[in-house]
């Protein structure tokens, strides 16, 4: 357990190069690094397998409401905040200053609460949430707005991308979560969730299942979400439905580890608890998919000389 100090908001997971100034990982090995998003506006960023506090970055004026690390291994941080602003951070050695760590960019489009962030592995794009029923979904190369994803009946507070970018879901107070095609602007499902009244003491009102959180597996064939009512879920892609739970009260964030296996998931009194999860031996069929999606568009799949029903697996409109 990591001691904060603050409600931590915002989790988010890298690799720190081996070799770089700071940290360093035993016998110089890269080693993983969490950024925590808290209530005071400031982002702490830890070693994870020491718990060492590394450093904090400064420049919010409101909770910070969650955290994305570009999946590319660069150490640029994008951070959501209460402020109306998203930031972009470079946490590299080029990044680094003497009056701290540089911000690349501030986005002030939002004109609500910023919820969430999320950057697509390919890092093409970024999406965001503020309060408002509809997420925006930026271009990363020239932080300009490239869509308007509308669809929730309540505020969006969370989003994440799938590991080959080809999806996109989005977690609301409406207790659902939509996922997308980001190319097209398409949606494909929606995930409902349903009050457990066997797991509960307290009224099955649907507002108990008001959403928090919501993130892909490493692999791309499992969500996690975290909700009012007290769980964490595991979704199953394939299923629509959940296939594990577990008890966590307060919950606010959850983030897979880079490898799989594990989730950790932050809280209002100031915990992040880890726990284990659900392991899966992916298909040849998904590991072509996910390969070929990871720089194939899905308009250049469309546009593909290939029968119509493995153009459909290939944009994920077969489950």
């Amino acid at each position: 357990t990591l001691e904060c100090g603050q409600i931590v908001w915002g989790l988010a997971f890298s690799a720190w190069p081996a070799g770089d100034t700071e940290p360093a990982g035993a016998g110089g090995l890269p080693c993983l690094i969490l950024a925590t998003g808290l209530n005071d506006g400031q982002i702490k960023v830890w070693e994870v397998q020491t718990g060492h506090l590394l450093f904090s970055l400064v420049g919010h004026q409101d909770v910070v409401r969650d955290l994305s690390f570009a999946p590319n291994g660069s150490l640029i941080l994008v951070s959501a905040s209460r402020d109306k602003t998203l930031r972009v951070w470079d946490l590299s050695r080029d990044g680094r200053s003497t009056r701290g760590w540089r911000q690349v960019q501030v986005l002030s489009g939002h004109v609500q609460w910023v919820y969430c962030c999320s950057i697509s592995p390919d890092c093409s794009m970024l999406c965001s949430a503020a309060g408002e029923k509809s997420a925006l979904l930026w271009s990363m190369r020239s932080y300009t707005l490239i869509r308007r994803l509308e669809g929730h009946q309540s505020s969006v507070v969370s989003c994440d991308f799938s590991p080959d970018s080809a999806l996109l879901v989005t977690a609301s107070y409406d207790a659902c979560v939509i996922m997308w095609d980001p190319y097209t602007g398409e949606q494909l499902r929606t995930l409902r969730h349903v009050p457990l009244h066997s797991a509960l003491d307290y009224s099955s009102e649907i507002h108990t299942s008001s959403l928090r959180s919501v993130c892909f597996s490493p692999e791309g064939l499992y969500l996690a979400t975290v909700a009012d009512d007290r769980l964490l879920r595991i979704w199953a892609l394939e299923l629509r439905s959940p296939v594990a739970f577990a008890p966590t009260t307060n919950g606010l964030c959850c983030m897979y580890f880079p490898h799989g296996g594990f989730i950790a998931t932050g809280t209002r009194d100031g915990h992040v608890q880890f726990w284990t999860a659900p392991r899966v031996l992916s298909s040849l069929k998904h590991l072509c998919r996910k390969a070929l999606r990871t720089f194939l568009t899905t308009y250049q799949v469309l546009a593909l000389p290939i029968p119509r029903k493995l153009k459909e697996f290939l944009t994920y409109r077969t489950f």
